[in-house]
């Protein structure tokens, strides 16, 4: 099994974001965006709560709003590996975003595939220093990721660590048994695991475990939404106000801006260095990320697959209020 550090870093932290944007996408992009302690290098998009053509507007929309047109979004995998596809209009709305109605971005993506875009920065970053190495936030089906990691392994030269939205320990959402990210491509989860594993890259799982718990509640929408001029605040708001109606609730998840809370705040979260299996075969079970708590050492020779080659850093609580009003205090800022 394999277990690797995290090398330290001086000064915002280089980060690029893999999304299907989505309206916890958008929450997490605003984040990473606006908030002065992250370096936002570039947007990957890949097709999973909608198409990724969707996706690619979405995300350039939300970056516009940020102020981060200096941001590079590339168009990445329209499917998973294997498996058909399968959005998630019922919870994003049909545009994929809150169905806003908001004038659409006149920005074009970059031309470079997802795959490219992200050979290219993490290149860029392996020639670096140490600090110019790249957290890569994986917040959707880890299609791009795994195409990456398997045709152009050197790039994990440039990686400081990936950390993934994605997979549980106890529970699911797309199935009794599966989160929905690792759901839409398990193929494509289990080749990263994998790879990550081989190249060295150390992984933290942001799971449903804690991605529920970092709740924003109608009250602190309706306040960011009183800022008005269409800008991140206000963006915000109407996010949370439109999952809060869509569900019938009084305060509900940032979802993946949870992840990108963990990389700027990671003393929020408790965390487990855990193996972790993706499980591809099983009936009821297809999708479900196989995290082994036992103690490996008694005899657990009847055990024919024996201990899985990658540790993860399963992050099993949080620090949901601290997490929150991270997230609520950055939205408020405007970029200039």
């Amino acid at each position: 099994m394999t277990q690797q550090t995290v090398p330290p870093v001086s000064g915002p932290l280089p980060v690029i974001l893999d999304v299907d944007t989505g309206v916890d996408d958008a929450c997490a992009l605003l984040l990473a965006g606006l908030h002065p302690g992250l370096e936002l290098r570039g947007v990957t998009c890949v097709g999973g709560n909608a198409s990724v053509d969707e996706v690619v507007w979405n995300t350039l929309k939300v970056l516009d709003i940020a102020g981060r047109a200096d941001v590079p979004v590339a168009r990445g995998a329209a499917r998973p590996l294997l498996a058909p596809v399968s959005h998630a209009r019922h919870v994003h709305g049909d545009d994929g975003m809150a169905d806003l109605g908001w004038p659409p971005t006149e920005r074009q993506p970059d031309p470079r595939h997802a795959v490219q875009l992200l050979r290219d920065l993490l290149g860029q970053a392996a020639a670096g220093g140490p600090g110019d190495r790249v957290t890569l936030v994986t917040l959707a089906p880890m299609t791009n990721i795994a195409l990456l990691l398997r045709t152009y392994p050197e790039c994990a030269a440039g990686l400081r660590e990936i950390v993934v939205m994605g997979g549980a320990a106890d529970v699911g959402n797309a199935t009794a048994s599966a989160e929905f990210n690792v759901w839409h491509d398990p193929e494509a989860a289990a080749m990263v695991l994998e790879s990550a594993a081989e190249l060295e890259v150390p992984v933290l799982m942001y799971g449903l475990d804690v991605f529920y718990d970092v709740l924003v509640t109608r009250e602190q929408a309706a306040a960011l939404i009183a800022i008005g001029g269409r800008g991140p605040a206000e963006l915000a708001g109407r996010l949370i106000e439109f999952q809060s109606g869509r569900f019938g609730q009084a305060a509900v998840t940032i979802g993946d801006a949870g992840a990108v809370c963990a990389v700027i705040d990671r003393a929020g979260l408790t965390t487990n260095s855990l193996p972790v299996r993706v499980e591809l075969a099983g009936t009821y079970t297809r999708g479900r990320t196989i995290v082994d708590r036992r103690d490996w050492s008694g005899d657990i020779a009847h055990d024919p697959h024996g201990m899985a080659p990658t540790a993860v850093q399963v992050a099993l609580s949080v620090d949901a209020a601290r997490y929150a009003g991270l997230w609520l205090r950055t939205v408020t800022i405007e970029r200039r």
